[in-house]
């Protein structure tokens, strides 16, 4: 293993762990648990892309929480930089949302 490899499983775990510290204000559940979070990609220079959604395009936190989860990402030591996409395709729906997500909502 050359030493340029990234630990991503490790890397992963950071990141995910601090998607799960950003809540939608609407709803008292974790951004990832909600399944806004689409796709984490990190490339050799540990720049991260977040491709990730929103629970409505007419979300009133669409301008504030892609600016929340590029700064958190960024604070993670190893990331030089973080960038985040946001996409409506597909469309959000509670489908999406985890388990314990949907625990949480009492939808089970």
């Amino acid at each position: 293993m050359s030493e340029t490899t990234i630990d991503t499983s490790a890397l992963g775990e950071k990141i995910v762990k601090v998607l799960k510290t950003i809540y939608d204000p609407e709803i008292p559940v974790d951004i990832y648990e909600l399944g806004l979070i689409y796709d984490v990609m990190v490339n050799e220079d540990y720049d991260v892309k977040i491709l990730m959604t929103l629970t409505s395009p007419n979300c009133p936190v669409a301008e504030t929480l892609p600016v929340e989860v590029e700064e958190k990402i960024k604070s993670i030591d190893e990331i030089k930089d973080a960038e985040v996409e946001i996409t409506f395709d597909p469309p959000w729906s509670q489908e999406l949302m985890s388990e314990e997500a949907k625990l949480e909502l009492g939808m089970l």
